[in-house]
């Protein structure tokens, strides 16, 4: 009966975003440095991907380090005490260490000794997969405030001797603070989130290393034609679900953050959902693609400069490696 009647109360909660946060790394590669070190020119780069620049991680920096200046932001931001966060999940594919988890390493760094940390692995759909996990702890009332960080250093993971794949990546980290509510009638918080994975499509974009396999690092591979006709051709129906969920539709929604991969597959994916140019928040052409942190990196933008605001419904969207895919709609 106890159980039955935290059940109910808890169907009232919401995941409601009080902050967010982002950090990039000070060193930025343009695509005219690119083509000093690889047989490849910027107007290549542009047409293909959007591309202009990207930033690449310090000697001294290392995604946990990423991870707390971004966790720190998001932390000022929200105005809240770091001590009152008890969940803290990192979304990484390029971890400090094997182990222990880099979301520990960022719990330690920001002076966190309660509640519970982890990493989550879905590469460029990690933030939405973090987002959602939050949303299940939050509404269930096991936990009450969220750290939800997409934090990479893909540069480490590049071979810079393969123009098709460097050219793409960059560095950087996004937070994002959630806090379980009670839901009011302004409705504000998560309002559906919809996740789904095929591990058939590996080949199409991996790294050929690792522990168990090679015992290294390894090198992202990718068939680029691929990863684009999955991305644009077979995703929309975790978007169309997450509407459904939602109550809304295309004409409805205020903001489109999809994952920042490449301009053509934000443009396509966009353009086949119905969603207006001038709803979607790109920031590619600045970041590349960071992989889980391309989302947070641009909600990050879009709140510093005013787009997104109290009440704005907001979708979030992302594709990545195995494959795995998913979205979220979100009322700010």
């Amino acid at each position: 009966m106890v159980h039955g009647s935290k059940n109910n109360n808890a169907s009232c909660l919401r995941s409601v975003v009080l902050g967010v946060g982002a950090y990039l790394p000070a060193k930025t590669l343009t695509n005219a440095d690119l083509e000093k070190i690889v047989d490849t020119t910027s107007d290549w780069i542009v047409q293909r991907t959007g591309i202009l620049e990207r930033h690449i991680a310090a000697d001294d920096e290392t995604t946990s380090t990423l991870g707390v200046r971004a966790a720190e932001r998001a932390i000022a931001n929200a105005g809240i005490d770091a001590q009152s966060i008890d969940l803290i999940i990192c979304a990484t594919s390029t971890p400090d260490y094997t182990f222990p988890a880099t979301a520990t390493q960022i719990q330690a760094a920001l002076g966190i000794t309660r509640g519970v940390a982890f990493d989550l692995q879905a590469v460029c759909s990690g933030f939405v997969f973090g987002v959602a996990t939050a949303d299940k702890f939050l509404r269930s009332g096991s936990h009450k405030r969220a750290l939800v960080i997409g934090a990479e250093t893909f540069s480490r993971l590049l071979d810079w001797e393969d123009r098709t794949t460097c050219v793409l990546f960059g560095d950087g980290a996004g937070a994002m603070v959630l806090e379980a509510q009670e839901e009011t009638p302004e409705k504000r918080g998560i309002l559906s989130t919809h996740l789904r994975s095929d591990g058939r499509h590996r080949e199409k974009l991996y790294v050929d290393g690792g522990p168990s396999s090679t015992g290294t690092v390894g090198h992202l591979r990718m068939l680029g034609k691929d990863v684009f006709r999955h991305a644009v051709g077979q995703v929309a129906d975790v978007m169309l679900d997450s509407f459904k969920e939602a109550g809304i539709d295309a004409g409805t929604l205020d903001w489109f953050v999809p994952h920042q991969a490449n301009r053509r597959i934000i443009d396509a994916s966009a353009d086949k959902l119905g969603i207006a140019p001038e709803k979607v928040v790109t920031t590619v052409d600045k970041h590349g693609n960071t992989s889980a942190a391309s989302i947070p990196l641009a909600l990050d933008v879009a709140v510093r400069d005013g787009r997104i605001k109290r009440g704005d419904l907001v979708m979030i969207e992302a594709v990545g490696g195995g494959f795995t895919w998913g979205a979220a709609i979100i009322r700010w």
